[in-house]
């Protein structure tokens, strides 16, 4: 998770606990009743996340369109098309595509945004170190997707935006494409509560694939650089390499694949529900 650079400035003598990664205290508490809005890390990050995404949308793909592309527009309209072709056209039907190919780009780009600055280090954190006798912040790498309710609440927008298109489209029937044809009818009720089930796991599947992968990720890491201070520093001769092979992977690699997945997922799940017989 993150800070992992802190680690670095942590004498070697002090206890190294990973568990402290995952606490989020609040910055600037908020509580409306029982409802705590507070702004933490996990929330900083999360509008750190929305302003690079919306810089990349308008910053690739509406300033300076020009008809002979230079690398910057270039760069944009392959994401673009990545994004058409390869996401939305493999779960939309063409006829929802002008509501719902907007929503699966932003998801695709929020969530690439949120995983990519994971591994950035920043200086967003809540241990401090001392420097010429100024308190900094330590620098450190936090991955907002690696928060299990950032991701839920993401998965449940799914499924909600799902079935909602789902009535839309096909009225009340859209209730009969939650029992396969030529089940008898005795088996009906029984088959109707398994799809039903099914639909409520998609939220723990999709919630739990982005969250558990950048969560270990992060973790994996931490835990490399930690083991220089926790064992010797001839720990670093394995430690270091791993844990940079390890950087490197996640960031070219598990970075984009979960965004991908995510919002594929969110087409086609959309897309079954507007066109159920397909």
């Amino acid at each position: 998770m993150s800070p992992l650079f802190s680690t670095l400035v942590l004498a070697a003598e002090e206890e190294f606990n990973p568990e402290h990664e995952f606490e989020l205290p609040a910055w600037v508490p908020i509580h409306l009743g029982p409802i705590d809005l507070s702004i933490n890390k996990a929330v900083v990050y999360l509008w750190l996340g929305g302003l690079v995404a919306m810089a990349l949308g308008i910053g690739l793909m509406r300033i300076r369109i020009k008809v002979d592309p230079d690398t910057r527009q270039t760069a944009g309209e392959t994401i673009y098309e990545v994004i058409q072709t390869q996401i939305a056209e493999q779960g939309l039907p063409s006829k929802a595509m002008g509501l719902w190919f907007p929503y699966v780009a932003s998801l695709f780009l929020f969530i690439w945004s949120l995983n990519f600055i994971g591994f950035v280090p920043l200086p967003l954190s809540d241990e401090r170190f001392h420097l010429f006798g100024l308190e900094l912040p330590t620098w450190g790498i936090y991955a907002a997707t690696a928060q299990i309710s950032v991701t839920l609440t993401l998965a449940i927008f799914t499924v909600l935006f799902t079935h909602v298109e789902g009535f839309r489209w096909n009225g009340p029937k859209y209730v009969k494409s939650f029992v396969p044809a030529g089940v008898p009818k005795g088996l009906i009720p029984m088959m109707a509560v398994l799809e039903i089930i099914s639909h409520a796991f998609r939220v723990i599947s999709l919630s739990v694939r982005l969250y558990a992968n950048m969560l270990a990720g992060h973790m994996l890491i931490l835990v490399s650089i930690g083991l220089i201070f926790i064992l010797s520093g001839l720990a670093a001769v394995v430690t270091i390499p791993f844990a940079t092979v390890f950087y490197l992977f996640e960031v070219i690699i598990v970075v984009n694949i979960q965004a991908f997945i995510f919002a594929a997922l969110t087409a086609i799940f959309i897309g079954s529900a507007i066109e159920p017989e397909h």
